[in-house]
């Protein structure tokens, strides 16, 4: 996989802050040219290197990790994947094949438990760990790539990581369909979304940005670790006491090594998804941490092939 060059991590680490940011103010703030940053950006997402896509959030949340009969692991993955209410599904080392996260109903649980998932091709087995509550999620990773300047220049208010489990509100015909459109291509333009529904350009940024400001749809720009030069991503699934649960997880937020970090159900009180440069730094990340002196067990996955990320298929791995 590519690398991404200089003004390349600028431009997606400015899709990270905000994923709708018009190219005109991206090079402003990067101190490039306009031509230039449309160009790139547009070739980055055109390649699908970057996508900026949104997502509904569902009020419950739960991290399953499958066991796979032996040849079936990918196939397995491949079946999540095409789930509309999973949105990442990974292969991984471990005691688990296969890790997805589902967003669903209150109502829905014990039928998508009970019921869907265990018709998934070449389960064997699986453990579920409902999700608490988010310290960060996907749309909240920044690498450091900005200084704090411009990072604070290109910060919106309408991609914050709010990490708060929020039920669907009752929604009008247009405003569901604003959302779906949002969820196909994030950075379509309020004129685009006007025409798609039905109303005018001003209602259509009106009712967006209700819909983004009061998390009914969450937009993020999805991009590969390795894009960066994070070659190493793994899984860690943390025990620690009840008292220490919320520091831990605050702790781990405030990492640019963590992409995501959920508190959860079960034997393991935070699963978090780190990307690092390398075995060795994820051996420093582990054992040399903050956070990890109040953690009292650490088990690690190493991530093999990341099937969906940010709600959207991957491509076949070759």
């Amino acid at each position: 996989m590519a690398v991404f060059d200089a003004l390349e991590r600028q431009i997606v680490a400015a899709l990270q802050l905000d994923p709708r940011c018009p190219w005109r103010k991206m090079a402003a703030v990067l101190g490039e040219a306009e031509r230039t940053v449309a160009r790139r950006g547009s070739q980055l997402l055109e390649s699908g290197a970057v996508a900026v896509v949104g997502i509904r959030p569902r009020p419950a949340v739960v991290l399953v990790e499958m066991r796979c009969l032996p040849g079936t692991v990918r196939a397995a993955a491949n079946a999540l994947s095409q789930r509309g209410d999973t949105t990442f599904v990974y292969t991984t080392t471990g005691t688990g094949d296969c890790v997805a996260e589902v967003l669903t109903e209150p109502a829905r649980m014990g039928d998508v438990l009970s019921d869907e998932l265990p018709s998934t091709i070449g389960l064997r087995d699986s453990t579920s760990y409902p999700v608490l509550r988010y310290f960060r999620t996907i749309r909240g990773w920044r690498p450091e790539v900005l200084p704090v300047d411009k990072a604070e220049a290109l910060r919106s208010n309408l991609a914050q990581d709010s990490g708060i489990l929020v039920r669907q509100q009752q929604m009008s015909r247009q405003d569901n369909e604003l959302i779906d459109a949002l969820c196909a291509d994030g950075r379509m333009s309020f004129e685009a979304l006007g025409r798609r529904v039905g109303v005018s350009e001003a209602t259509a940024r009106r009712r967006s940005e209700w819909l983004l400001t009061n998390n009914q749809v969450h937009v993020r720009a999805i991009v590969e670790p390795a894009s960066f030069g994070l070659a190493v991503e793994a899984l860690l699934w943390i025990r620690a006491s009840p008292q220490h649960v919320e520091r831990v997880g605050k702790s781990l937020a405030e990492l640019p090594t963590v992409r995501y970090a959920a508190a959860i159900a079960g034997n393991y009180q935070i699963m978090a998804d780190v990307t690092v440069e390398d075995m060795s730094s994820l051996y420093r990340f582990i054992t040399d941490s903050e956070w990890a002196q109040e953690a009292t067990g650490v088990d690690v996955s190493i991530l093999l092939d990341a099937r969906k990320r940010g709600g959207r298929v991957m491509r076949s791995p070759s």
